[in-house]
C-alpha cells in the first residue's frame, strides 16, 4: 500500500492557489482540466516531496461546501515556524493560533481547511510578537 494524495474541494482556485502556492509554499505538480466533466484538478505538494500531495478539486459549477469534523488538519513541518508565519501574514493570510511557543501555528485556507505548521527541529525560544499574539476565530 501507499500514500497518494488527500483531497480538498475549493470553491475559488485561484484564491486557492494563491494560499496553497503563494503564501505557504507548496509546488504544482500537476493539473488536470475536464471540460467534459466541468472540473479542475490541481495537485501540489512540499518541495522535495512529489509524493506525498494535496488534490484541489474545483467543480466549474458553483456549490456551497459545508465544513465536516470528520476532517480535522493537513499538517506541514516548516524549517522556521516564525518566517513561515511572517510570510503567511504578508499573503494576507490570519494566523488562527499563532506559535506563541515556538513550535505549533494554525491558519485556515481561503476554504476554511485548517492547516497546521510544525517546526521541525524542536520548539524555538518564544517571540513576540507571536507570544502574547490572541488566538483568532477557531483553528
Amino acid at each position: 500500500m501507499k500514500y497518494l494524495h488527500t483531497m480538498v474541494r475549493v470553491t475559488d482556485l485561484d484564491a486557492s492557489l494563491r494560499f496553497y502556492r503563494d503564501a505557504l509554499g507548496l509546488e504544482v505538480t500537476r493539473r488536470h482540466d475536464a471540460p467534459a466533466g466541468r472540473f479542475t484538478l490541481v495537485y501540489l505538494a512540499a518541495p522535495g516531496q512529489p509524493e506525498a500531495e494535496l488534490e484541489l478539486t474545483h467543480n466549474w459549477d458553483p456549490e456551497a461546501y459545508s465544513a465536516s469534523r470528520s476532517f480535522g488538519h493537513m499538517a506541514y513541518a516548516v524549517d522556521d515556524i516564525y518566517a513561515a508565519c511572517e510570510r503567511l501574514m504578508a499573503h494576507g493570510v490570519t494566523i488562527s493560533r499563532p506559535p506563541r511557543d515556538g513550535r505549533m501555528a494554525f491558519v485556515r485556507s481561503p476554504d476554511g481547511i485548517s492547516v497546521e505548521l510544525l517546526q521541525a527541529s524542536g520548539a524555538l525560544a518564544p517571540a513576540e510578537p507571536w507570544a502574547s499574539m490572541p488566538n483568532v476565530g477557531t483553528w
